[in-house]
């Protein structure tokens, strides 16, 4: 699944915040606030609206503690890196990771020069 840049950072801020604790309760000013200390200033309702869409798509999951709202991923980085590349191959390669190899080869030669 591709994700835009804002869905990227609040995964992100998700796996971090949870790196040492999976089990961790995370709100929406859990990263409101994470992303401002890492010079992501975003309203607290765009979040919000961010990480709803995320849970259509099954990305995070929402769930009540008592009158408040958590989120938890469903994916850590490794599987939602691995599903990236899928996609990547699938959409641009016909699905054959070695034309992907053989593309980050060759740009990589192109980007050194």
């Amino acid at each position: 699944m591709v994700c835009g840049k804002l869905e990227i950072d609040i995964l992100n801020s998700i796996w971090s915040l949870t790196k040492d604790n999976e089990d961790r309760d995370i709100s929406i000013q859990d990263i409101v606030d994470y992303l401002s200390a890492n010079g992501i200033e975003r309203a607290y309702t765009t979040i919000k609206t961010v990480m709803d869409r995320l849970t259509v798509k099954s990305i995070l999951v929402r769930y009540k503690v008592g009158k408040k709202f958590f989120y938890k991923a469903t994916m850590n980085k490794n599987e939602m890196a691995l599903d990236a590349v899928k996609t990547l191959t699938e959409q641009f390669f016909d699905g054959s990771y070695i034309d992907l190899i053989k593309f980050i080869e060759n740009s990589n030669q192109h980007i050194l020069v």
